[in-house]
């Protein structure tokens, strides 16, 4: 039952006929928990464009009255408890994005395929085991995330969606992919990883406009296509679905309609000395071994007992209330210099944000230049006039003055653009609300570096020329997450700068494509990372983390070789 108790923040969005609310964390889960669930009145605030409501355990269902909310654009529900979303969404007509991820969900209503004007919908890390028929409904979708759930498998008209554009499935149990995808004409992005996929069609190479896919994890019949999709480039796989594959695809379809040939030379091979099919056979698996060898991602870990001078972090006490858990490591060997490589990486760091990091609710990313960080650090909780930074591409400001700052410029996006959703930094400022110290990460010389989850100093900011970067995860949930996010963040960087190396792109502009390439001084080749350990220590000196350890990026990526 819903509680009757008026709330403040209801009350202010009422009052002010705001078209934007926000309510997250531990005191909106306290007055859900104590009232039984959501306030009544926020169902009368008809005004709503925007609605968050996230990170609340105790908030385990909403009213069918959310119908009332007939001009909601953007309604997200992530991060709580919730075991079914009511049908009355169906009558949300003006709904263009529906965020119900993580949730304990097992199941959409079909009213859900109403919503025509829909243009994104995320329901990963739930335990759906189906999508609704019908989706072909919802004629204006572009992105779907399903990952992380019990899908077997894609309804038949999923394939009639022509705007849909990036689909992410991975970690479901997903059998079949089939060849209407094809009809995907808009498909830019496909992520199936780790499902139960046989085969992959050779029709997904008549999808003209995909860029990005991931088949990683699947036990494919077709050996050489599964070590290729482990670490070859998706223009490499395309053009080898393309080509038939082995015998298959189109290519088998041409040798279907030359019946003798094929018949001939079935009898040929018939006829091949024990001799021949051996050399045949250790040709194939040399073949082989060497995709698998050119795929592979070399990472190599420096212990800390190997280099006295490594970087130590102090964690003050005062975090333990407000952003606790730290891991760090020091990474050399990444090419920047080449076309738009720290492009690449910087738009990866974004997406991992937005994704696994759940758009920095649980855990963020900062990057630095090693070369300019001046260590010991101290990982330290001040209050907002003390804290003083210089954030990427302004001046330096208190944490007060670049709060207010970030505060009306989100004001002027609204009224410029006539909606309440913003963009950039002025998304995350509802993550310090209520917060009597903020996080910072503090150099030698008592410059603050990182101010997480708002921004990044300007002093240490990474260039084409970095060759050397810290780097830095921070979290209010858990160690381990940090620890995910970290592994993901390497992996990633790994998988980049093979590219790079494989691409061999010209340097970049920006005023630095005179700095010739020097990979001695980092000693690597072919691309290979080298991770520096960070040790994480409390204001005595003793140890609380040591990043990475030998549990560290133990990660499902076949292809990821770590030199301890």
């Amino acid at each position: 039952m819903d509680g009757q108790e008026s709330w403040p923040e209801i009350e202010k969005a009422s009052k002010e006929k705001r078209r934007e609310l926000v309510l997250q964390g531990a005191v909106i889960d306290e007055k859900i928990s104590s009232n039984g669930g959501l306030c009544s009145a926020i169902y009368s605030l008809k005004l709503l464009n925007y609605l968050e409501i996230i990170q609340c355990p105790s908030l385990t269902e909403i009213h069918g009255d959310i119908q009332n909310l007939t001009t909601l654009t953007s309604l997200i529900l992530c991060r709580n408890k919730l075991s079914s979303i009511p049908k009355t969404i169906g009558n949300l007509k003006s709904l263009k994005v529906l965020d119900i991820s993580v949730n304990n969900l097992n199941a959409l209503p079909e009213e859900i395929t109403q919503l025509s004007d829909l243009n994104t919908l995320n329901v990963s890390c739930n335990n759906i085991e189906s999508l609704p028929d019908g989706l072909c409904h919802c004629t204006k979708l572009s992105t779907i995330n399903i990952s992380k759930n019990d899908i077997t498998r894609f309804p038949d008209d999923f394939y009639r969606l022509d705007l849909l554009s990036t689909v992410i499935a991975s970690e479901n149990a997903i059998e079949e992919l089939s060849g209407d995808v094809l009809k995907l004409s808009a498909l830019k992005v496909l992520d199936l990883s780790n499902n139960k996929l046989s085969d992959i069609p050779y029709e997904l190479s008549d999808c003209s406009k995909l860029k990005e896919i991931n088949f990683k994890g699947n036990k494919l019949k077709d050996k050489r296509l599964e070590k290729m999709v482990n670490g070859c480039q998706t223009k490499s796989i395309l053009d080898y679905l393309r080509a038939g594959g082995r015998g298959k695809g189109k290519g088998s379809k041409q040798a279907d309609g030359d019946g003798d040939k094929a018949d001939g030379s079935r009898n040929a091979e018939k006829t091949q000395t024990k001799k021949q099919r051996k050399q045949k056979k250790k040709k194939t698996e040399e073949e082989e071994d060497e995709v698998d060898e050119l795929n592979r991602l070399v990472v190599k870990v420096l212990h800390v007992s190997d280099n006295p001078g490594a970087f130590t972090v102090k964690v003050a006490n005062e975090l333990k209330d407000v952003r606790p858990y730290l891991v760090c490591c020091v990474v050399r060997g990444m090419n920047f210099r080449s076309g738009n490589a720290l492009k690449r990486f910087l738009v990866a760091q974004t997406k991992l944000h937005d994704d696994l990091c759940g758009k920095r609710t649980t855990a963020t990313i900062a990057t630095h230049d090693m070369q300019l960080l001046k260590g010991p650090l101290m990982y330290d909780a001040r209050t907002p006039p003390m804290l003083k930074i210089v954030p990427l591409g302004r001046k330096e400001m208190t944490a007060v003055e670049l709060m207010r700052q970030l505060q009306l410029e989100a004001e002027d996006q609204r009224k410029q653009r006539k909606r309440q959703n913003v963009s950039g930094l002025h998304k995350y400022l509802q993550l310090l609300d209520g917060k009597q110290l903020y996080p910072c990460l503090v150099d030698a010389e008592d410059h603050v570096i990182s101010f997480p989850p708002i921004t990044n100093s300007e002093r240490t900011k990474i260039r084409k020329t970095t060759k050397e970067l810290f780097l830095e995860v921070t979290s209010s949930t858990s160690l381990q997450i940090c620890k995910d996010v970290m592994d993901a963040l390497i992996v990633k960087m790994a998988e980049l700068n093979k590219f790079t190396f494989e691409h061999r792109e010209e340097a970049g502009s920006e005023g630095e494509s005179d700095v010739p390439p020097d990979p001695a001084s980092d000693g690597t080749t072919s691309g290979e990372l080298v991770i520096q350990q960070v040790r994480t220590v409390d204001p005595d000196g003793n140890l609380k983390v040591v990043y990475p350890s030998k549990t560290d990026l133990c990660t499902d990526v076949g292809d990821l070789n770590v030199i301890w």
